[in-house]
C-alpha cells in the first residue's frame, strides 16, 4: 500500500544519493523506466537512457552538493499518487576558466508522481522542476 510515510523516505533517499553522488545503479531503482518523464529547467529526458545523460552531466558540474527537504505533500489515490516537493538546493560550481567557484542556494518546487511498482517499492514516474527561488546572494544557473 502506499503511504505518505513511503513516499517521504523515497524523496529523502532520492536527495541522499544525489548529494553524494552514488553510482547510477543505486539511483535507478528509484525511477521507472519506461514512463520515466523529468522536466529540469535545462531538459526534459525519458527513461533510464535520458536519465543517465543528465546524471552524468550534473555530476561532473556540481560539487558539495546538500539537498534538505522542506515539504512533501502527497496526494494518493489508490497505488499513485501526486506529490508536491520542496527542497532546498545547494551546490558549487565551478566554469573553467574561472579562478573560483560559485555557490547556488535556492528552494526548488517541484511536482512528482510515484506509483508502487511490482516489488511494492515507491518509485518515481514524473519529476517536474516548477520553478527556482534563489536565496539572496546565491549565484544563479
Amino acid at each position: 500500500m502506499l503511504t505518505q510515510e513511503a513516499i517521504k523516505e523515497l524523496a529523502i533517499d532520492w536527495y541522499k544519493k544525489l548529494d553524494v553522488h552514488v553510482p547510477m545503479v543505486e539511483v535507478l531503482p528509484l525511477l521507472a523506466d519506461a514512463e520515466l518523464e523529468m522536466v529540469f529547467p535545462e531538459a526534459t529526458i525519458y527513461g533510464y537512457a535520458g536519465f543517465e545523460g543528465w546524471f552524468q552531466r550534473v555530476i561532473r558540474i556540481f560539487f558539495d552538493e546538500v539537498h534538505t527537504v522542506k515539504l512533501v505533500e502527497s496526494q494518493i489515490d489508490g497505488n499513485k499518487a501526486s506529490v508536491k516537493v520542496v527542497v532546498q538546493w545547494e551546490a558549487s560550481v565551478w566554469n573553467a576558466p574561472e579562478p573560483f567557484s560559485k555557490r547556488i542556494k535556492c528552494d526548488a518546487f517541484q511536482t512528482w508522481e510515484v506509483k508502487l511498482n511490482e516489488a511494492g517499492k515507491v518509485i518515481i514516474t514524473k519529476y517536474i522542476v516548477d520553478g527556482l527561488e534563489y536565496h539572496e546572494g546565491s549565484a544563479t544557473l
